[in-house]
């Protein structure tokens, strides 16, 4: 990924419609995320600021998101200084990505006044600050950087603003060609980094596609990709597009021909381009941050449930000697009149050795005959007895262990509020304590809100996408002759699909949503079990979220991301 200047160029360009628009609604979803309600052109905007460390970035974005019941202090002073407001100017600071929004509005006395909003995408030092520009002053930010931080530049209130800190680099837009040959050192190590290290706004993905573009690198070549490059840049000529490759995606406005293309998805804006990059990424980082204790529990439990199955497999190696007890007891017990007290051993034949071998049993001295048949029968009876209990206390860590791997497979791709529904549900089985202070009243039970999809021909298909949405789904929800699938022997959603009759294609579609939603979302050749509602049943005293089921189908599916998306968004046209 590269949210570089020139994407904030791109950015800011189609940023300008909404220059003269009015702010309506100011949330604060998440303490690094600003959203934005804007009325511009006729229409409503949604425009979303994000300081999030790992996706830091600026866009319109049609995504929902989850508000905190109650706004964050840094939210309620951007509705009191910028709610209401109209945008008077929306300005990129130089190459560099850094944006101001300068929002006309009124003071506490009825007066004009004109606040700054400054988005800084600085990677893990991105933030977005509320300035006042007549004076310079700091008002609050999404993230503080005092002293103890940054001697440089501390980003509290009441502090004056001061820019971050200059690299000394020049604007790729105004180099002329002597300028930029003089530049390039070519015993002074690789050029692409020198590229990066001499322009404003150039990413390394950037400076790797001009070099591509100069094939056979001369300083001639060079020059022409970077002014081919440079001019549609100049141009406002761009080609939103987000590449995958064997490893990783990537985005840019500048068509990215050096990449090993796997898919190249093109887009008609830069706001869709990186909605499309970043959506569910940012989600899963920020569930990550939120659930972070929730994933490292889950996790230590079920390492522990693979050590203790350790030890139990090791005292059941230990408990196999049972047998061996039991026929020193039967051997002392037809040998009994040869044995006095004071014998240290017995050695008579073995009777069920067909080569007629003799058996040689330790015997201990101090003990009469009888007692020491009796501690054989003792040390069989407690072995054989230890082995039928480890045998359980195995069988009980697996299926633990299968609850704890679905938990995590949940948390993959849980949202913030399925999230918490997960430690409500860990709460509820005694994995955690309660995190609500005593005596605050038990949330009424809700309805779980299940993920909708459409399939091609326009059937719904509900999808669990945690143990309390299954459980609704499966057992409350749906109907007995609705088709049920889930991933064959591996931890995933319950999936349905919500009619009598469908297409063999909407029934690959349902086994694609199953397999994506499962612990095997980067498998191939997924094996879906389907069956009818009415065969799953859940056993009494199970786990949350599991379930048997008989008469059952298999078919094999590849996941993929893109049909996952698209069925998201298909309008359903059949209710059957």
């Amino acid at each position: 990924m590269a949210f570089d200047g020139v994407v904030t160029r791109a950015l800011a360009q189609e940023l300008h419609r909404l220059v003269g628009g009015r702010i309506s609604k100011i949330h604060q979803p998440h303490h690094s995320d600003i959203i934005m309600q804007i009325r511009a052109q006729g229409e409503n905007v949604k425009l979303l600021l994000s300081a999030n460390p790992t996706y830091p970035r600026i866009h319109q974005t049609t995504e929902e998101f989850t508000n905190p019941l109650e706004a964050p202090m840094f939210c309620m002073l951007l509705r009191k200084h910028c709610e209401g407001g109209v945008i008077e100017s929306i300005q990129q600071v130089g190459m560099e990505r850094i944006i101001h929004i300068d929002v006309r509005t009124r003071d506490e006395l009825g007066d004009t006044a004109v606040r700054r909003v400054i988005m800084e995408v600085m990677g893990k030092h991105s933030n977005i600050i509320l300035v006042d520009p007549a004076t310079g002053m700091i008002l609050d930010s999404a993230m503080h950087v005092t002293a103890a931080i940054s001697q440089y530049r501390q980003v509290v209130p009441g502090r004056p603003y001061v820019s971050p800190p200059s690299q000394d680099k020049r604007d790729l837009l105004s180099v002329s060609k002597a300028e930029f040959i003089s530049l390039l050192d070519w015993n002074g190590g690789r050029l692409d980094k020198q590229i990066v290290d001499s322009y404003t706004g150039v990413s390394p993905l950037l400076a790797k596609e001009i070099l591509y573009r100069a094939g056979l690198a001369t300083q001639e070549t060079v020059w022409e990709a970077f002014a081919e490059i440079r001019q549609e840049i100049l141009l406002h000529q761009y080609s939103p597009t987000v590449v995958t490759t064997k490893d990783k995606s990537y985005f840019h406005v500048v068509e990215l021909t050096h990449l090993p293309a796997e898919t190249v998805t093109p887009f008609p804006n830069v706001h869709q381009c990186l909605q499309a990059f970043y959506e569910g990424k940012a989600l899963r980082d920020t569930v990550k941050q939120r659930a972070h204790d929730l994933i490292r529990f889950v996790t230590t439990e079920r390492n522990k449930n693979e050590k203790k199955i350790e030890k139990l497999l090791q005292t059941l190696e230990e408990a196999k000697d049972a047998e061996q007890f039991r026929l020193y007891g039967e051997m002392i017990t037809a040998n009994m009149h040869q044995i006095k007290r004071g014998d240290k051993e017995l050695v008579t034949v073995n009777w069920y050795d067909e080569a007629g071998a003799t058996l040689s049993i330790p015997l201990d001295p101090l003990k009469t005959p009888s007692e020491n048949l009796q501690a054989y029968y003792k040390r069989y009876n407690k072995a054989k007895n230890s082995i039928q209990v480890v045998n359980e206390q195995i069988e009980q860590a697996k299926t633990e262990i299968l609850y704890l791997d679905g938990l995590l497979g949940q948390l993959e791709h849980a949202s913030l509020t399925e999230a918490e529904e997960i430690r409500e549900e860990l709460v509820e089985q005694g994995y955690v304590r309660n995190r609500k202070k005593r005596g605050m009243r038990k949330k009424k039970d809700t309805r779980p809100e299940l993920e909708k999809y459409v399939s091609t021909d326009g059937t719904e298909i509900l999808v669990g996408k945690n143990n309390k949405q299954n459980e609704y789904l499966t057992n409350k929800l749906a109907s007995p002759h609705e088709t049920w699938l889930h991933t064959k022997d591996i931890p995933g959603s319950h999936v349905v699909i919500r009619a009598r009759q469908f297409s063999d294609r909407t029934l690959l579609e349902a086994a694609n949503l199953a397999a994506y939603f499962s612990r095997a979302q980067q498998g191939s050749q997924v094996p879906v079990d389907y069956t009818l509602v009415k065969h799953v049943k859940k056993p009494n005293g199970s786990k949350p979220g599991f379930c048997i089921y008989e008469q059952q189908r298999t078919l094999y599916v590849t996941p993929d991301e893109a049909l996952i998306r698209q069925l998201k968004t298909n309008t359903p046209t059949t209710h059957s």
